[in-house]
């Protein structure tokens, strides 16, 4: 009965319509518990976000995981001349016995001629003469005084890197939309680039709600819990790149609530709320936005864990409001905060990498909703872990991957092919 109404629309329905359906349907409008599909929430994210465009040139060695906001274009050929890729012996292959008549070290330049019969000893990385056809190993050859033999004839330019192999000047180096690693800054400095232009740190705001939380370190008394979810999601934005994060925390009422989330919108990029959304006696999250004019883009997923999961936006802030349950959250952030993330600081709406692996488990689901379970993948398969419940972060911290069970899949044999998300190491 849940799947014949999952795609049931509130906000353009009239009441005669639900009044035609069933009763069934009736309590599910009441209760508001007509959910939408994963890909449909997808879907929203990607039609709704945008890129934050906002720009700033940075000296090179400083851009470490930023993000590209231009396309960077080499200033050089890279090699810029003939490079010799091996200690060894620069040849005209026109002979077999050669008189080494020189010697050209890295940072040398490559000025000497040689003629038929002739060799100069070149070490790895400095400039091959233009004369040179090959570059032959030093184990390859037997020196007696200034003369050398070659075990055999080199294929011509065997040992040589080519003037630009690597990149041509005016050539794209990197893309905008690239988050830079090590190795990119590296490759920067290869090509003499001293400064790029960024995408500032988007402003993210991370509000925590519960009577119940405290903060580690102090006292553990009754009916109290550790606050966890402000650090991990803080650690899941740090998986992706550099944000300014600002932590906050609020008790459950509800004009607290309010006040808070509209400070928290102002000189935002992104909004994330944790716990609060859901129907309870205290849950003020949801009346709050409304309230303060957060427009609604979906609110709860047909999903296990986090299916109460808002999303929207008031004028360019996204906001998410995540479930309080520590893996729910988490699970909420890897499959769609991300999303959204990406969509903003202009790399294309990049998702978690997802493959197909075969199950090592047996699992049998309950009920309709789509699920995505915490795994291990070990070569080229997965294995879903115990401890499922959206309380525990145990399992999660053994996890390194997710697997997603579609609405429409009710079980997973052993060795059936599955798609698995693959989560930051």
């Amino acid at each position: 009965m849940t799947r014949l109404y999952r795609d049931f629309d509130l906000r353009n329905t009239t009441i005669e319509q639900v009044l035609i359906c069933d009763n069934y349907a009736l309590y599910l409008l009441r209760y508001n518990e007509i959910m939408i599909e994963v890909e449909k929430a997808l879907e929203i994210i990607q039609e709704n976000t945008n890129f934050i465009g906002k720009k700033k040139r940075v000296m090179a060695n400083e851009a470490l995981r930023h993000v590209l906001s231009e396309d960077v274009f080499s200033k050089v050929d890279m090699p810029p001349f003939r490079q010799s890729a091996m200690d060894g012996y620069a040849v005209n292959v026109k002979a077999n016995d050669y008189r080494v008549i020189g010697e050209v070290k890295a940072g040398d330049e490559a000025t000497i001629e040689i003629k038929e019969g002739e060799a100069v000893r070149i070490f790895t990385g400095a400039a091959v003469p233009d004369t040179a056809n090959a570059v032959v190993i030093q184990e390859r050859v037997t020196r007696k005084g200034n003369v050398i033999s070659l075990e055999d004839v080199p294929k011509l330019e065997s040992n040589i890197r080519p003037k630009g192999e690597q990149i041509r000047k005016g050539e794209i180096a990197l893309e905008s939309g690239m988050k830079l690693n090590a190795a990119a800054i590296g490759y920067l400095n290869m090509l003499g680039v001293v400064e790029v232009s960024l995408v500032t740190k988007p402003v993210v705001k991370i509000i925590t709600t519960g009577n119940e939380l405290i903060k580690p370190g102090t006292e553990l008394t009754s009916g109290k819990i550790y606050e966890s979810n402000s650090a991990m999601l803080q650690s899941a934005l740090n998986e992706i790149g550099e944000f300014d994060v600002e932590l906050l925390k609020v008790e459950d009422d509800y004009s607290r609530t309010r006040e808070m989330i509209e400070k928290a919108l102002n000189n935002s990029d992104m909004l994330l709320v944790s716990g609060g959304i859901s129907v309870g006696d205290y849950d003020f999250v949801g009346k709050a936005l409304r309230d303060l004019g957060v427009k609604e883009l979906f609110y709860k997923v047909n999903q296990k864990p986090g299916k109460p999961l808002f999303y929207g936006k008031k004028d360019e802030v996204s906001v998410f409001a995540l479930p309080g349950n520590p893996a729910s959250a988490l699970t909420c952030f890897y499959v769609y905060v991300h999303k959204a993330l990406q969509g903003q600081l202009g790399n294309n709406f990049k998702e978690l990498k997802r493959v197909k692996l075969k199950s090592a488990s047996h699992f049998l689901k309950r009920g309709t909703r789509a699920q995505f379970l915490k795994a291990s993948v070990v070569g080229d398969s997965v294995m879903i872990l115990e401890g499922q419940s959206s309380a525990m972060l145990k399992t999660y911290a053994l996890a390194n991957a997710l697997v997603y069970v579609p609405s429409d899949l009710d079980k997973i044999e052993v060795d059936q092919e599955v798609e698995v998300i693959l989560l930051p190491l």
